[in-house]
């Protein structure tokens, strides 16, 4: 007589959410995926946008080959092939205030013999200015990144500062330190083949989405329920009993399992007994249509810009598009004005005729994009397990060891998938 498995809930079809299904889904069982907007993805979709007549991503976000959660997750939906990988692990630059461009050359061995080479480091820096990295694998929960780098050096604003930036969504002068740590042991520990730039060929969702669900509807997984937003959970003391949702309420057997794959905001609505970091902050990421398509030096995926209101430049075909991190000033500007400020410093980097005129152009804005990655909000991460003996939680924001990005999100849902069936005897 067969088994039957324990039914599981996953509320969030979030790249966590969708991790966790997918490690669940390969051990036998078939999840049930609630989401509260009309798609899956979450920050990491794509859409098709009537402004630029255009497939854009809600975003861009910085992937690189030594990604192991990544990697693994792309292997296991059969969509490897959908991540683009750089040949070399270069990243050029520009400082928009001086015309002053330069590209990081990592070599791509383990030793880090590039650093002996003036024209692959930072310009004006020395090789003894790297190993201040090494600070941060020694800092203490309340230390900040700042505190680990000299800010009066080059090195400080032409990469430490942007690089903070870019993948904790949080200044230096705020951020934690330990979180910044995982990401220089990829770059500097592991050689320049952990530290490629990758790029989906086509977009967010159909590397990272699309194949997820294919892959599970394959499986005879049931579809996910869009529109179904959770309004409450039932709890006695140590178990969830049951799901409301505003349509339905799902009881949940004494053998049952519930994963919530949702924002900290929301679990603290539903949980407030769950401690989850308190603040977050903004990401403003805007697309531009160009006349031409246009290339990046050496055929990068990406442009960093030093001294300007934009961050980093991503290009697909005709599609240019710029990332600005911990932007909850410029977010509360009117789209026009954003675009004003950042088209300029775009037409720069591009090198297009002085006086270009502005675009067709998008702006989106994401006012609570990720947690305030701060050393208080580092003590506020919770773990996969919680009080309740058949809840976890899946997300970027929660207890993973690493930063929140698409690398943190997917590493999550694997753990809280790992615990599950380590719970059921699968493990």
């Amino acid at each position: 007589m067969t088994k039957v498995q324990p039914s599981v809930h996953i509320v969030g079809a979030g790249l966590a959410g969708l991790a966790c299904a997918v490690r669940l889904a390969q051990a036998g069982l078939k999840p049930a995926l609630y989401e509260a907007a009309d798609h899956a993805g979450g920050r990491c979709r794509s859409y098709f946008d009537p402004a630029l007549d255009r497939l854009i991503d809600n975003g861009n976000h910085l992937v690189l080959s030594g990604n192991v959660a990544v990697q693994g997750y792309l292997a296991d939906i059969g969509a490897t092939d959908e991540l683009l990988i750089a040949p070399e692990p270069a990243i050029p630059f520009i400082d928009l205030r001086t015309g002053q461009r330069w590209t990081l050359r990592p070599n791509q061995g383990r030793f880090p013999w590039w650093l002996f080479l003036k024209d692959r480091r930072v310009p004006d820096s020395r090789v003894y200015e790297y190993l201040a990295a090494l600070k941060l694998a020694l800092a203490g929960p309340e230390t900040r990144i700042a505190e680990c780098f000299d800010a009066k050096k080059p090195l400080y604003e032409r990469f430490w500062e942007p690089l903070t930036i870019a993948i904790l969504n949080t200044s230096p002068q705020t951020a934690a330190a330990r979180l910044l740590w995982p990401v220089m042991a990829l770059l500097f520990g592991k050689g320049g083949k952990a530290a490629l730039p990758c790029q989906p060929r086509e977009g967010l969702s159909q590397t990272f989405i699309d194949p997820a669900l294919a892959w599970l509807a394959a499986r005879d997984c049931p579809a996910p329920s869009f529109y179904t937003r959770l309004k409450a959970v039932e709890r006695t003391n140590d178990q969830v009993k049951g799901l409301d949702f505003a349509s339905q309420r799902i009881n949940i057997p004494t053998d049952g399992k519930v994963v919530l794959a949702l924002p900290p905001a929301g679990i603290s609505g539903l949980l407030p007994e769950i401690t989850t970091p308190e603040k977050s902050c903004a990401i403003v990421n805007a697309h531009f249509r160009l006349q031409t398509p246009c290339a990046l030096p050496d055929d990068a995926y990406l442009l960093g810009l030093v001294g300007a209101t934009s961050q980093w430049l991503f290009l697909r075909g005709d599609i240019a598009s710029v990332t600005i991190s911990a932007a909850d000033d410029l977010a509360t500007e009117s789209a026009e004005i954003i675009a004003g400020k950042i088209w300029p410093e775009i037409a720069t980097a591009l090198g297009l005729t002085a006086g270009t005129p502005l675009p067709p152009f998008r702006i989106v804005k994401e006012k609570r994009a990720t947690f305030a990655q701060t050393p208080a909000s580092l003590s506020r991460r919770p773990g996969t397990r919680t009080r309740f003996t058949n809840l976890y939680l899946a997300g970027d924001w929660t207890d993973t060891g690493l930063p929140a990005t698409i690398e943190g999100a997917i590493l999550s849902g694997h753990k809280a998938a790992a615990a599950i069936l380590k719970d059921i005897g699968k493990g």
